[in-house]
């Protein structure tokens, strides 16, 4: 059963976690290991190094977005977890593990699933191809 009085509250606040997760993620990127770091282990891992600025925009940018709820179910549909898929499960391991991908990613989902909860700028709908039966409780 949802509890259609409390869900968009509960969405909201899933929308400005995985949103700040994306920008925490860009941030870390051009802080931390900084842009040419971060070009450095785009090539280890086979992709081009003129990826890294749009990767970290698309971050940043998008979580803005997620978190302004401004067509931020369109941004969820994006992911990344094939790049730490080869490095085992924890995110401590070396290289980093998919553990914390994996759940950004269920978070992405539910997100897009669920809409964009309570304070959103601008709600995104995303087309449905056949109709969606409602869940019935057990």
């Amino acid at each position: 059963m949802i509890d259609t009085r409390l869900a968009p509250y509960g969405i909201f606040l899933l929308r400005v976690a995985l949103g700040a997760m994306f920008i925490a993620h860009a941030l870390l990127k051009y802080l931390v290991f900084t842009m040419p770091g971060f070009e450095g282990f785009l090539g280890k891992i086979g992709l081009p190094a003129a990826l890294a600025w749009p990767i970290v925009l698309a971050e940043l940018v998008g979580g803005a977005a997620i978190v302004a709820g401004f067509y931020g179910r369109w941004v969820s549909l994006a992911g990344a977890l094939f790049v730490h898929a080869g490095n085992g499960w924890l995110f401590t391991a070396t290289g980093g593990g998919w553990e914390y991908p994996a759940f950004l990613a269920a978070a992405a989902v539910t997100h897009v699933l669920a809409g964009d909860g309570a304070f959103a700028l601008r709600p995104a709908a995303l087309p449905v191809l056949s109709p969606v039966p409602s869940p019935q409780a057990a």
